[in-house]
């Protein structure tokens, strides 16, 4: 599905929250597409069967209707904690929950993870959302993925994964920055730019921030293989693994 097949299919059912993130975070709509084009490639090569997707952090929905849209042999899992995005998320995709290929769990993504079998999930997706949590609580969570994909089962998330380079990375935020400025301030969004500025703070706290390096050695360390970052924009990568 190219760039304009995408926006169009996304404006259409999510509406205002795609189009709100395409202006105040456009790579991350980006990210949530190349979320589902690496399910759907996964999708390709196991065409025999009903794949299952766990997603954490489903958030109005937007990378829950990449994963959906990538593949009809999908069923996800969408889990939130947040009561107000899932709301969201169940209206914008109200459909595909008749169809019975997506159900979502309000649990935090620790307690989900805790509570489900040893592989039993084929798919582990997610975007935006590992780089939220504590580093403490973010290691637990890589470890209980692991433990509940399958053999061969797949991890994958478009996310902000930190230069090692940080000067460089330094020099990324500066213009990132720039860049929510000269987003908001011409629409007039003053109270959406406080709220993204503080909200980068928390991301690029040292208990937060996920350099590289360190985090393709902790899926490693996990017993990943197969381990990639491709489709680097900026601070935004998508990182897959597999069991």
């Amino acid at each position: 599905m190219d760039n304009k097949q995408f926006d169009v299919m996304f404006s259409g059912v999510i509406g205002q929250e795609y189009e709100t993130l395409k202006l105040i975070c456009p790579l991350a709509a980006k990210m949530s597409r190349f979320v589902g084009e690496s399910i759907a490639e996964f999708a390709k090569t196991h065409s025999d069967k009903t794949l299952s997707v766990l997603e954490l952090g489903g958030g109005t929905g937007i990378t829950t209707l990449s994963i959906l849209s990538s593949s009809e042999s999908i069923k996800v899992v969408s889990v939130d904690s947040e009561p107000t995005m899932q709301s969201q998320a169940k209206q914008n995709l109200q459909q595909w929950v008749e169809q019975g290929r997506l159900t979502f769990d309000g649990r935090d993504a620790l307690s989900v993870l805790s509570n489900t079998a040893s592989a039993s999930v084929d798919i582990m997706a997610s975007a935006y959302t590992l780089h939220n949590f504590l580093d403490i609580y973010r290691a637990e969570v890589i470890t209980e993925i692991y433990r509940v994909l399958k053999p061969g089962g797949k991890f994958i998330n478009g996310d902000r994964y930190g230069l090692d380079d940080l000067t460089a990375h330094t020099r990324t935020i500066q213009n990132e920055v720039a860049g929510y400025f000269k987003a908001l301030i011409e629409v007039n969004k003053l109270d959406v730019l406080q709220h993204w500025i503080v909200h980068l703070f928390s991301d690029e706290s040292e208990n937060h921030v996920m350099r590289e390096s360190f985090s393709l050695q902790q899926l490693e360390q996990a017993g990943f293989k197969e381990i990639g970052l491709t489709n680097r924009c900026e601070v935004n990568a998508l990182v897959t693994a597999i069991k």
